[in-house]
């Protein structure tokens, strides 16, 4: 496995080392050593989520509050998302800035989206199969985030508006610039 930078602090891609033949491939998805050497974190996680979703479908931005923040590791074991993280630390020279990948079930790259940041991803694929490793327990009062489309953020999802399907939950969060007031 590697570890790339992108252009905000903390938040990492991880490149699995893929073994394929003629019965198909084979990669380690994690390992607590590897990840632990390859980016000096020792980070336990304690939840694992799946999200199944159509194409269009958009979840986020979110984020907990407080002490009940989580750091992420996230990737796609069926089809392909872009995947967002938005820098919301306020002390960091990247604050409300966001960086952008495709993930899919052919590079098999994982997204390590740290504590203080938004998170989201729109499905590209007919269907995706969306997992994600939590290093904090989810507490539903913590809960909140910034919408999809803020013009501040200026989030390129890839789709057309028209093509996007957003819960009426995520379509009434508030803009970045309201949680900052």
């Amino acid at each position: 496995m590697e570890i790339e930078e992108t252009n905000i602090e903390g938040c990492f891609i991880l490149k699995p080392r893929i073994f394929k033949d003629e019965r198909g491939s084979f990669f380690e998805s994690f390992n607590q050593k590897t990840f632990e050497k390859l980016t000096g974190l020792n980070i336990n996680f304690v939840q694992d989520n799946q999200s199944i979703s159509t194409r269009g479908v958009l979840r986020g931005l979110h984020f907990q509050k407080g002490e009940y923040a989580q750091a992420k590791l996230v990737r796609v074991t069926k089809g392909s998302v872009l995947d967002v993280a938005v820098d919301l630390r306020k002390d960091s020279p990247t604050f409300g800035k966001h960086f952008a990948i495709e993930l899919n079930d052919q590079n098999n790259y994982q997204l390590f989206v740290p504590r203080g940041f938004a998170h989201g991803f729109v499905v590209l694929s007919d269907q995706a199969i969306f997992n994600y490793k939590c290093d904090n327990y989810y507490y539903k009062d913590a809960e909140t985030g910034i919408k999809y489309d803020d013009p501040d953020l200026e989030i390129d999802w890839k789709l057309k508006v028209s093509e996007i399907l957003v819960s009426e939950k995520d379509n009434i969060l508030p803009n970045f610039n309201e949680l900052n007031k």
